[in-house]
């Protein structure tokens, strides 16, 4: 029989990452923080990389960005579904004290993605000529477009590595590293962005290749970055020359990570397709809406930022608290991440409704027509991101169960007869404000349909029936 490993042990016996013990507020604010930053760091570092862009190449290669972004995007939905899915089981592993099944765990999650990667960067690479013209990509934005796709297709395995081992070190109770190999990314690309794209002594210019090349970079120098400090610190996940077989996936492992993580990617997908959409529907109000709502959605960005980090935070507790059958403290957790939620995105939420002039003059410039516009949406919606983040965190916990469907149906029910079902009703009564509207109304119907499917389905059945064999029960090493 196997104990825990001394390594995993801090001062009293604590297992270092133990999101089990502890004031629950103040676990779940530190170990959130750092997710917080990582996720404003990445959306800090496409804003930039799009100035370079659009600044030193112009508007077409600015589209043609979009265009492979909206390809990359479609690609990541499903990666972080499955990262989600691991993080759930890996969590309910080191809850439970089996590092050895967390290991396993994270070998199949890593084996499956670095597989499925390197075949998507070899079929992008090939289909990315008919990937862009199924979008309707226009001529001129086309040759931009192309090779701008092809070079982000080879950086994608060590993205999705990044992905997988960042996510996986959250379920061991780790958000402090992830956040370091975040930061090494951000600094690399933005730095190499200019140097790529418009050439520096002996480096030439690639144009909107470059852009794509100083991505490849800094994603290949993070991810092995990444492994030397998960082996010089002896992390949690790092596995050892024997464990070296669990990159081969296993079976029961795989059938995990697939079903609970394609419901989860397919969550992305919803609300992503909901918003093109959106985007249609607003063009047709002319150009001036279509400013404003632009601001609006990089303003909203950063807003719904403190929500993806909470609910991340919570899925992680919830599932070391699973592991370790702490049941009563599940609801406790979702209360403190719904708390937590409603003061950070309200607090950002007033800053904004406050300072909305200045702030969307730096997307609109500050004599455009469309910032009064953009203001009045500001009004009208912003504040559906507390709804919104209150979802999510409900989401959080019932997805360390385990349960993952209800959260797709809800989603699914709240964005297209809730938010486009108003929108529809409602339009030839208010016109343009119909759109605006139909965000706070579909994220009510939501956040009610949320806390129906937490009190009423019995996801805390799948949460006791997650069963992790505990480390004095594991197979030696």
């Amino acid at each position: 029989m196997a104990n825990p490993e001394p390594h995993q042990h801090g001062p009293g016996g604590a297992r270092r990452g133990d999101l089990t013990r502890g004031p629950i507020m103040g676990t779940l604010l530190r170990f959130s923080a750092p997710t917080l930053l990582a996720n404003v760091l990445q959306s800090l570092n496409g804003t930039v990389n799009a100035v370079w862009v659009g600044r030193m190449l112009g508007g077409s290669a600015l589209a043609a960005t979009a265009n492979a972004n909206v390809v990359m995007f479609l690609v990541f939905a499903a990666t972080f579904g499955f990262g989600m899915a691991a993080t759930v089981k890996i969590g309910q592993a080191f809850g439970a004290g089996n590092v050895d099944a967390a290991r396993r765990t994270f070998g199949t999650a890593m084996g499956f993605c670095v597989g499925l990667s390197l075949l998507v960067a070899v079929i992008g690479w090939i289909g990315a000529p008919a990937l862009l013209r199924t979008m309707s990509t226009p001529p001129v934005v086309y040759t931009f477009a192309l090779a701008y796709l092809r070079v982000i297709f080879i950086a994608m395995p060590a993205q999705m590595v990044s992905v997988i081992l960042a996510m996986s070190m959250r379920g061991a109770g780790d958000s402090a590293t992830p956040l370091r190999m975040m930061m090494i990314s951000v600094v690399l690309d933005v730095a190499l962005n200019p140097l790529l794209i418009a050439g520096f002594g002996p480096i030439p210019a690639f144009g909107i290749a470059g852009s794509a090349i100083a991505t490849t970079i800094a994603s290949t120098v993070a991810m092995l970055a990444f492994v030397v400090v998960l082996y010089a610190r002896d992390l949690p996940v790092r596995l050892l020359r024997h464990e070296l077989r669990y990159l081969i996936p296993h079976p029961a492992e795989l059938r995990f990570i697939v079903t609970k993580g394609l419901p989860m990617g397919a969550q992305m997908l919803l609300v992503s397709m909901a918003g093109i959409v959106m985007v249609g529907l607003v063009n047709r109000e002319g150009a001036t809406a279509s400013a404003a709502y632009g601001a609006s959605l990089q303003v909203w960005t950063y807003l719904q930022m403190p929500a993806l980090a909470i609910s991340a935070a919570v899925s992680a507790m919830a599932a070391q608290t699973i592991g370790a059958r702490l049941f009563d403290r599940l609801d406790a957790i979702t209360r403190a991440g719904v708390v937590l939620n409603v003061i950070m995105t309200g607090v950002m939420t007033a800053l904004l409704l406050l300072f909305d002039r200045p702030v969307l003059a730096l997307f609109l410039g500050a004599h455009s027509p469309a910032v009064d516009l953009a203001r009045h949406i500001q009004f009208l919606a912003s504040w559906t991101y507390i709804l919104f983040g209150i979802t999510i965190v409900l989401f959080g916990t019932m997805r360390a169960a385990g349960t993952v469907l209800p959260p797709l149906i809800v989603l699914g029910i709240a964005m297209y007869p809730g938010r486009l079902g108003f929108y529809d009703l409602m339009h030839a009564r208010l016109g343009m404000d119909a759109i605006w509207l139909s965000f706070p109304v579909g994220s009510g119907i939501a956040v009610v349909l949320a806390y129906g499917a937490y009190r009423l389905i019995p996801w805390r059945r799948n949460a006791e029936q997650a069963r992790v064999t505990p480390a004095r029960a594991s197979a030696p090493a």
